[in-house]
């Protein structure tokens, strides 16, 4: 072939030219697809920019440039006065206001031995978080198997069940947390409440979906035999879906610290309501003390339950894309 010659390419059949019209009216639509999205998208933000606005006055537009301020005035008189709020240290800048007052918030053991106010605060939010994922996951666990389709044969049931747990989480924390301080007043008590019943919904779903993906060779080997519907679930179901639940429960329970300490600053006890106190009245060292001890458990809390989570599950399960 000389250089002049031109490279033609071979002529589409019938069916190859019938797939690249299909080819190109589906990247024709997705870019129409894409189009749409990202204006409706900008319409919408504009919308709620609009929105925000109007609900604050016309306001939110003047004050968007101090935005910063709030973190400027956050500086401490020295940078040494947060690590004395989170260890409950006197201050050389006690001047008997509520600001610098931080050994009155020791909660002491015995009397030489105390645990400083934002750690106790801390175990509060834990303990909420953690007895609230308990409770949730129990019930969630009991109910997921009524409303697994490969368990349970009855269709009402199904229903209902599921119904009970779409109901049940159909509600954010904080709402729930707003009846039951109505009712229990101000503590831990309420966002116990509210985080146990939105868990309960949650994770029964993601149970029962675990549940309905299971291999149902042992079900049907333990009904031959004539095992009755409780054991066909516990010993041909729960073996293999409880690494699954184990890792659902974790998960659930670092979402549930945040929840507690979001609970916290409305009134529900633990490490949110110092948090809430501590930025109204402008204590400077007291706020940044608390973030940063929000911060390290939060990070903690997320660290091991990713250790623990490979633990139980496996590294196998974690391996996948990594080319292990």
């Amino acid at each position: 072939m000389s250089a002049t010659d031109v490279y033609r390419a071979p002529a589409l059949s019938t069916e190859g030219a019938l797939v690249e019209r299909h080819w190109r009216d589906l990247a024709a639509r997705r870019r129409l697809y894409t189009i749409g999205g990202l204006v409706f998208l900008l319409l919408a933000l504009s919308g709620s920019l609009w929105f925000a606005n109007e609900t604050n006055a016309g306001k939110f537009f003047d004050r968007l440039p101090y935005i910063a301020d709030f973190f400027v005035e956050l500086k401490p008189r020295d940078w040494f006065d947060p690590v004395r709020a989170l260890f409950d240290l006197p201050s050389p800048y006690d001047d008997g206001s509520l600001k610098f007052d931080y050994p009155e918030g020791r909660v002491y053991l015995t009397q030489g031995i105390y645990i400083p106010e934002y750690f106790y605060r801390m175990i509060e939010t834990l303990n909420i978080a953690l007895f609230s994922t308990l409770v949730g996951s129990t019930f969630g666990f009991l109910l997921c198997f009524l409303a697994a389709s490969n368990i349970t044969a009855s269709r009402w049931l199904r229903f209902t069940t599921r119904r009970f747990l779409e109901i049940v989480r159909a509600f954010p924390e904080i709402v729930i947390a707003g009846f039951f301080l109505a009712i229990f007043s101000l503590g831990p008590i309420p966002a116990i409440l509210a985080v146990s019943i939105h868990t309960v919904g949650a994770l029964g779903k993601m149970f029962f979906e675990v549940v309905e993906n299971a291999d149902m060779k042992p079900d049907e080997g333990l009904r031959a035999v004539g095992a009755n519907w409780v054991e066909r679930v516990w010993f041909g179901i729960v073996p293999q879906v409880l690494p699954n639940f184990m890792s659902y429960f974790l998960l659930r329970f670092e979402i549930n610290v945040r929840a507690s300490t979001i609970l916290g600053a409305v009134g529900a006890g633990g490490i949110g309501e110092s948090l809430r106190l501590s930025i109204s009245r402008g204590h400077e060292a007291k706020t940044i003390a608390i973030v940063f001890l929000l911060f390290c458990t939060i990070v903690a809390v997320d660290q091991f339950s990713a250790w623990l989570r490979q633990r139980l599950v496996g590294r196998q399960a974690f391996a996948y894309g990594r080319g292990e």
